[in-house]
């Protein structure tokens, strides 16, 4: 069926398909150097207890019929290697069936690390490479041309990350409607890059411009993703440019780059197709099934974004197989951050010295200047940021993570950027502090070479040792 195959996407889906393999490669890095103190035997939300009350049906994994650290580290290390092979072009050197198969082990394992990942995994971006990895189980290798409606599916899947989010934000937070609200989102997004600091102060009315770009690029743009070349392709690079404008203000993990990623598959790049047999019917087959059922899953984000109370990142079955996204449909003023400090007293008394641990991403000391992190993720720095909005965000972890800083635990330490105590010798006591912080003026970067500025607001946690943590759990 000449119909069913677009050869002129040849370079455009080998480009998808090894940037792709490099997001897989990050996801799974992540889950690997992180999962022990998070959700290891002994991490802060046990994999092992999240199995025991929730079926397999509700959350298929592998590790609903089997868990142990070392087998899940296996899990991660083995996503690791088939990632890399696939950036490396493995696929394109088996036999049609073996390639999509290969494609199929890192969505499988990548599945079953979210679906036990609980509220360290839940995030938008998830769903969507879990998505975007199924489809491209489908999409082929060098023995077929790409088939036209894996790309429309795609392209789909673009459509409801870009116009979900302009959604979210038009019926959300007022400041999108007034253009107003980058006013304060460089300073109060999760995790702050190293130019994040010069992104808040650019003039006021280029922070009006770029909301109204904003707005363009997801509630106009998206919709002309299904117009004919090379208009498509135009609205796909314009997409790339927002996207990485927005890498360079921020780390908001793989989010931006796998939304780069889905916007290559809609490019038209200059191509030299070989000339190949006709399509195995099988294969036909097989994608037009898969289609028939996204296409008719499809109709719940489809309501929910029709909806004037519209949600944000959610998946409507286990297998994240069609999700909605969204971000930032309210955008915060003010920013607030929980300090831990511990002190080596045995017993706190006014004069203690309180010392601070430093974490990787999330702001710390004053001093300490943002790193780029994206696409890596940093998973507890990100919660921190939660932790700071409400306390019930950390209901479920954040006892245990007070626990591990006590114990100095080996595994959790490796998380943070630097720990106040040295391995034999853990504090006595922690506590928690809530501070606000805010960036500093160009005239106070060039007098103290601070980027932040805090004001103690209030307690978070009193000064607790290990009997105390145990009894509050």
């Amino acid at each position: 069926m000449d119909w069913f195959i677009a050869p002129e996407y040849w370079t455009s889906r080998l480009v998808f398909q090894r940037a792709l393999a490099g997001v897989y490669l990050v996801a799974f890095l992540t889950a690997a150097l992180q999962f022990r103190a998070l959700m290891g035997e002994r991490g802060m939300l046990p994999v092992p207890r999240f199995v025991e009350r929730v079926p397999f049906k509700k959350a298929p994994s592998l590790f609903q019929l089997h868990y142990s650290d070392r087998f899940f580290a296996a899990c991660c290390w083995t996503g690791c290697a088939v990632s890399a092979a696939l950036a490396a072009g493995l696929d394109s050197q088996l036999p049609l069936w073996a390639g999509m198969l290969l494609w199929l082990i890192p969505w499988g394992l990548y599945l079953s690390i979210v679906n036990v990942g609980q509220t360290w995994y839940a995030f938008g971006w998830e769903s969507l490479l879990l998505e975007v990895g199924f489809l491209a189980v489908f999409l082929g290798n060098d023995e077929v041309a790409p088939p036209v409606v894996v790309l429309f599916l795609l392209r789909w899947i673009l459509f409801r990350v870009e116009f979900g989010a302009g959604l979210i934000k038009m019926r959300g937070d007022a400041c999108w409607r007034k253009l107003t609200c980058l006013d304060y989102h460089h300073e109060t997004q999760p995790m702050p890059g190293p130019l994040s600091w010069f992104f808040h102060h650019l003039p006021r009315p280029l922070h009006r411009a770029e909301v109204a770009a904003n707005h363009f690029t997801q509630l106009v743009v998206p919709v002309l993703l299904f117009t004919p070349q090379p208009v498509a392709t135009a609205a796909a690079s314009l997409m790339i440019v927002t996207q990485l404008w927005l890498v360079l203000s921020g780390n908001f993990s793989w989010l931006n780059w796998i939304t780069i990623v889905l916007a290559v598959s809609a490019l038209q790049l200059p191509s030299d197709a070989p000339s190949l047999p006709d399509t195995p019917l099988w294969y036909e087959v097989v994608v037009l099934a898969v289609a028939a059922l996204l296409l008719g899953l499809s109709h719940q984000p489809v309501r929910n974004m029709l909806s004037r109370r519209q949600i944000m990142n959610r998946s409507f079955d286990p297998l994240h197989l069609v999700n909605t996204y969204g971000a930032f449909g309210s955008v915060s003023r003010i920013r607030y951050e929980v300090v831990i400090e511990g002190t080596a007293d045995t017993v706190p008394h006014e004069d203690s010295e309180w010392l601070e641990y430093e974490f990787r991403g999330k702001p710390g000391d004053p001093r300490h200047w943002p790193r780029q992190f994206a696409p890596y993720h940093l998973r507890l720095d990100w919660l921190m940021w939660f932790a700071a909005l409400s306390p019930s965000y950390a209901g479920a972890w954040f006892g245990a993570l007070v626990e591990r800083l006590l114990e100095n635990d080996r595994d959790t330490l490796r998380l943070l950027r630097r720990s106040p105590f040295p391995p034999d010798g853990p504090p006595h006591f922690i506590r928690a502090r809530l501070f606000r912080y805010q960036y500093t003026s160009w005239r106070e970067l060039r007098e103290t070479g601070a980027c932040w500025e805090r004001t103690y607001v209030r307690e978070y946690l009193p000064p607790t040792r290990l009997e105390g943590v145990a009894q509050r759990s």
